[in-house]
């Protein structure tokens, strides 16, 4: 079977066990036979997220004989079954009016046409894809017909034996129709152990086909668990009241339930991820270098030495080489001398990119670094900028211990997130406690900022580079409380305000990793919020490259123009490449960023700004992360 047949697409939605769970709200015939009530459960299944409403239509003198029709005659099952058939009933004109309302309002609509009348009127009013019922498997005339159409079917299994899904599976492979498979079982509710939910899994390995799931069941659980086992398409029943006559209401969802079902469906498909690939989160990244182990020098090891192993030691943090290298470098001769007690790194044996000591840039350039590199950096290159990335250890460090004096190059600083007695820093909250402790914090690090102009006598406005705050805990907050929290970080930054230092915000990621853990970020992601904020405090940002690419995945937003929007507010660059929503500060060239659409955006739109590569872990092989990146952006800024 060859993998297209794995896939369909309804209205531009692609729908494989790869993509994102197509879910269908089936109305079905829960609007009673009122058109308000059908319109005002599409508008719910719009609110709940839902890709696709579902109708069902019948022509009910074609459709059943003319015994069961009369209801005097016909058993008691039926007589119900019409009965209630007749009395909720909308005309073709009502349908098709919710049609034309359903393409105003962008979602899809559907219909499970019982009969070939209705089917024709729903190919003459231009639906895209059909639903056939479970009890017209076996109906080779109509699916028939169906085929006709050239258009997406979608087909329940319910109350069907294997032989009679693999016979009307033929059928279609043989006609090339592009099809899927829901599993179900037609009863209503149907209990737990009925739902053999195990089944999916084989539908999809016997027929390599899209295989879904259309649930019957109490509550959403079940369902939850049909994502999870591989279902690529979700129908669950949408009613405004349970309680309502009919079949259908007792087994249907309410509206918040629904929404909740959705929500829920894609945290989990969110969560599946790929069976044919592990990969380090970026969570995992950090974690793996606090608690991870690498191989350490237990001697001073002299330039063009062999190492042996009785001269190393495994310890952490992992900072180095992973102890699975240990016996793959013995023999290895160094190519520079190793001081005691260090970590080890393929530089260390291995050519590897070195530092140049200028580069040619139309902005000025710099390097992220700490202050006991400084020494050590200013003998191999000549940057524009250094920028210093503190700790809250730093701010007590003795910077004459570290630093010469009148170094010819400007500095950045940025500033601590996290504080001492684990404060995370957050100008913005409206904890007044917990902000005036922020403040205090942050004057720390201006006042270390001032003193670092002593040995940096070019710098006279120093630029200190900020994560704000504004974060929570458990999801993304509204404008109205965001606005909130912008105002109080102006009322912070007035409070700190200086005439030798400007605060920079940095611009954010919507799930940045803090020490305890991943956050929502609320703050300096939105294009209109940040220049607002700019516009109102007479300064500018430093655009993070690799967060806005995140923002602008989550979100749905426009990179590029996202980038030359905030180019004249871009006082500094930081640039990584990024991946995802939360992969951040990857070589470039590692991750998806368009660089060759966005550097000559900074180029011509940002001339008075400054950069540095700041590549997660780039300092490790004496820098190689740094100097690569540099080597690759040189003659692009």
């Amino acid at each position: 079977m060859a993998y297209e047949d794995k896939i369909i697409n309804i209205n531009g939605s692609a729908i494989n066990s790869n993509n994102r769970v197509y879910v269908i709200a089936e109305i079905g015939m829960n609007h009673n036979g009122s058109f308000n009530r059908a319109i005002k459960l599409v508008d719910k299944a719009i609110d709940a997220g839902a890709d696709c409403v579902k109708f069902q239509l019948r022509d009910l003198k074609e459709l059943y004989s003319k015994d069961a029709l009369d209801i005097t005659s016909s058993d008691l099952a039926t007589q119900y079954t019409v009965r209630l058939l007749e009395k909720f009933a909308l005309t073709n004109m009502e349908y098709k009016k919710i049609y034309n309302y359903c393409k105003d309002k962008k979602i899809n609509f559907m219909c499970t046409p019982w009969d070939k009348s209705s089917l024709r009127f729903l190919e003459n009013i231009g639906v895209t894809a059909y639903k056939i019922a479970s009890a017209d498997l076996t109906n080779v005339d109509l699916i028939n017909a169906a085929i006709k159409t050239k258009k997406v079917l979608i087909l329940s299994t319910g109350m069907s034996t294997e032989n009679e899904i693999t016979t009307t599976v033929k059928l279609l492979k043989n006609s090339k129709t592009k099809f899927a498979l829901l599993h179900t079982n037609s009863t209503y509710p149907t209990p737990d152990k009925d739902l053999n939910l195990r089944y999916i899994q084989k539908l999809s390995e016997r027929y390599a086909v899209p295989v879904g799931y259309s649930g019957h069941e109490r509550g959403i659980d079940m369902t939850l668990a049909a994502v999870a086992l591989g279902a690529s398409i979700i129908e669950r029943h949408i009613t405004l009241d349970k309680n309502l006559e009919g079949p259908d209401h007792t087994a249907s969802l309410l509206p918040t339930e629904f929404k909740s079902l959705i929500n829920s469906i894609r945290r989990l498909e969110k969560s599946l991820g790929f069976m044919n690939k592990r990969t380090i989160t970026q969570g995992e990244l950090i974690n793996r270098e606090n608690l991870g182990k690498s191989i350490y020098t237990k001697k001073k090891i002299s330039k063009g030495t062999e190492i042996k192993k009785s001269m190393l030691e495994v310890k952490s943090p992992g900072q180095g080489l992973s102890p699975q290298y240990l016996d793959l470098i013995i023999g290895k001769k160094t190519l520079a001398t190793i001081e005691k007690g260090k970590p080890l790194f393929e530089s260390h044996y291995k050519r590897s990119i070195k530092a140049k000591k200028d580069y040619k840039f139309t902005l000025d350039w710099g390097i992220p670094t700490r202050f006991h590199d400084v020494k050590k950096l200013s003998k191999i290159t000549s940057p524009k900028i250094y920028e210093f990335h503190l700790s809250y250890d730093d701010l007590n460090e003795d910077v004459d211990h570290f630093l010469n004096t009148d170094y010819e190059s400007n500095f950045i600083v940025h500033a601590p997130e996290l504080f001492k007695n684990d404060h995370l820093l957050d100008l913005c909250t409206s904890n007044k406690k917990y902000r005036q402790q922020s403040i205090k914090n942050m004057r720390e690090v201006i006042d270390l900022s001032i003193k670092l102009q002593e040995k940096y006598p070019l710098t006279k406005n120093v630029y200190i580079i900020t994560n704000t705050g504004g974060f929570s805990k458990n999801d993304f907050l509204n404008k109205s409380k965001r606005n909130n929290l912008y105002n109080n970080l102006l009322e912070s930054l007035r409070i700190l305000k200086t005439s030798s230092t400007t605060i920079i915000p940095q611009n954010m990621a919507p799930f940045p990793w803090h020490f305890g853990g991943q956050r929502y970020q609320n703050l300096f992601m939105q294009v209109d919020e940040i220049i607002k904020f700019c516009n109102k405090s007479r300064t500018g940002i430093c655009h993070d490259i690799s967060h806005s690419y995140m923002a602008c995945n989550h979100f749905g937003w426009d990179h590029v123009k996202y980038t030359k929007d905030l180019s004249k507010y871009a006082y500094h660059y930081h640039i990584a490449d990024a991946v995802g929503v939360d992969g951040e500060g990857l070589q470039i060239g590692n991750g998806e960023v368009s660089f060759n659409r966005i550097l000559p955006i900074i180029k011509k739109y940002s001339k008075n700004a400054s950069f540095i590569p700041e590549i997660w872990q780039g300092h490790k092989n004496d820098g190689e992360g740094f100097w690569k990146a540099l080597k690759m952006l040189e003659n692009l800024l």
